[in-house]
C-alpha cells in the first residue's frame, strides 16, 4: 500500500525543454518593466499617502505573465480575477477571524483557492494575496476592502498593461492566449 502510494510520485512526463536566450531576455524585460512600473507608482506617486502597490505576490505573478505566457494560469482573466477575488476573500477572512489568525490564514488561502477554481480564475499568486490580507499588518488591515482596489487591482492592471505591450513585441511571442 505504501509502495503504491510512493510510486505515484515518480512522475509520468518528461521535463520541458530548455528556454532559449531570446525568451529569457524578453521574460526579463517584461518582469523588469512590470515590477518597475508598480514600484515607480508605489514609491513615487503614492509616497506619503499610506498606500503601497508593492506586494510579494506580484513577484510570482511576474514570473507567470512574463515568463510563462502560454500558461492558462498567466492569462488576464486569471491574473486580474484571481488576485481581486483572493484579496476580497482574504479581507473577509481577516475580518471574521482576526482574533484567531491561525484560523484566518488557512481559511483565506483555502477559500481563495476554491473560489478561483470555481470561477476559472486560478492564479497561484492569488493565494499569497489572500494570505497577505491576513498577515499584512496594520497598514493592510486599515485598508479593509480597499485592499482589493489599491494595491491589488491597480497593481495587477499595471502589470497586465506592461504584459500586453512587452509580450507582443517579438514575433515569437503572443499574449494573451485568451481573455475570457
Amino acid at each position: 500500500m505504501i509502495v503504491r502510494y510512493l510510486n505515484k510520485m515518480t512522475g509520468m512526463t518528461k521535463s520541458p525543454p530548455a528556454v532559449g536566450m531570446t525568451e529569457i531576455l524578453w521574460s526579463w524585460v517584461g518582469a523588469f518593466l512590470g515590477i518597475g512600473a508598480v514600484s515607480l507608482i508605489s514609491y513615487k506617486l503614492l509616497a506619503g499617502t499610506g498606500f503601497t502597490m508593492m506586494l510579494g505576490s506580484f513577484g510570482a505573478s511576474a514570473v507567470l505573465i512574463y515568463g510563462a505566457i502560454k500558461s492558462p494560469l498567466a492569462q488576464p482573466r486569471n491574473l486580474v480575477g484571481g488576485h481581486i477575488i483572493s484579496a476580497l476573500i482574504g479581507v473577509t477572512a481577516y475580518q471574521l477571524f482576526s482574533s484567531v489568525l491561525w484560523i484566518a490564514a488557512p481559511v483565506a488561502v483555502a477559500t481563495a483557492l476554491a473560489v478561483m477554481h470555481a470561477t476559472k480564475t486560478l492564479h497561484p499568486p492569488g493565494g499569497a494575496t489572500a494570505l497577505i490580507a491576513v498577515i499584512g499588518g496594520q497598514s493592510v488591515y486599515n485598508l479593509g476592502y480597499l485592499y482589493a482596489l489599491v494595491p491589488v487591482g491597480a497593481g495587477v492592471v499595471t502589470m497586465l498593461l506592461v504584459a500586453l505591450l512587452v509580450n507582443n513585441i517579438p514575433k515569437s511571442r503572443r499574449y494573451p492566449e485568451f481573455w475570457i
